[in-house]
């Protein structure tokens, strides 16, 4: 009987996943502390756009899907569509904040903001395990399809208001990790509407998991890490010229008569 294994590494691929998002979504928060105009290309807006869209969401989604095997199939990934995935996760993400932190809007940017961003995230999930081909038939539990953009929906528009709202160290770790399990939370709840058939008679095409995701995995975080290394250095900078930005104070010696 063929069989779905979500978890062919036990906990390591949700855990490293979990981590990236969690790591993403925290490089994208300090990146938009740093955002200054409304401008939809602020070097920061689009900063954080790449890190939540392309490290919190799309690295953590193709990081799970290592873990992922379907007993007795084959599978393999369409590198074009892959690639559009990406592009996806990184657009709609740069799209919601761009709508989020439009003030003639008010609260209404907020809701369209994260109406769109949920729906492109979930657009990235499915966009991604359509690049997913395997010599077996693939289905999906459409109610819990729904439930997965619903999930992502809510995500999506914590997420954009955690960028707006949060400030403070702790409280961005603690919105990070949050905006991480709403993450986890609608990759597994979409992986879980799927089920599958019978057998195809022609073995699928494309790329190997290991020889498509990983280098574009580490790619991607590379990124992230020269993201978190620049974003260390401007903000230690910004301390020092805040420093000798202070007025002097006169120092008086005591004399004596």
């Amino acid at each position: 009987m063929v069989e779905i294994d979500h978890f062919s590494y036990g906990w390591l691929t949700p855990a490293v996943a979990y981590a990236m998002s969690f790591t993403g979504s925290l490089l994208g928060l300090r990146c938009m502390s740093r955002v200054r105009s409304g401008s939809p290309f602020d070097g920061w807006l689009i900063a954080a756009s790449v890190a939540i869209g392309g490290t919190g969401i799309w690295v953590m989604h193709f990081i799970a899907m290592l873990g992922f095997r379907i007993n007795g199939a084959a599978i393999r990934y369409d590198v074009p569509i892959t690639l559009i995935s990406a592009a996806i996760a990184m657009v709609v993400v740069w799209l919601g904040l761009c709508l989020a932190q439009q003030r003639s809007l008010g609260n209404r940017g907020l809701l369209i903001g994260g109406v769109v961003t949920g729906l492109g995230v979930g657009a990235m999930h499915y966009a991604g395990m359509y690049a997913m081909k395997t010599d077996v038939e693939i289905g999906y539990d459409w109610p819990t399809v729904a439930l997965s953009m619903v999930i992502a929906v809510f995500a999506a528009t914590a997420a954009l208001w955690f960028t707006l709202n949060v400030r403070g160290t702790l409280s961005t770790v603690g919105a990070a990790m949050v905006m991480g399990v709403a993450v986890a939370g609608m990759h597994y709840t979409g992986m879980y509407a799927m089920h599958i058939g019978t057998h195809h008679a022609t073995p699928p095409t494309g790329a190997g998991a290991a020889q498509l995701l990983t280098p574009l995995i580490v790619s991607v975080s590379l990124v992230t890490v020269g993201m978190l290394f620049h974003l260390g250095l401007t903000e230690v900078n910004a301390g020092a010229t805040a420093l000798s930005r202070r007025p002097a104070t006169d120092t008086y010696w005591p004399t004596r008569d």
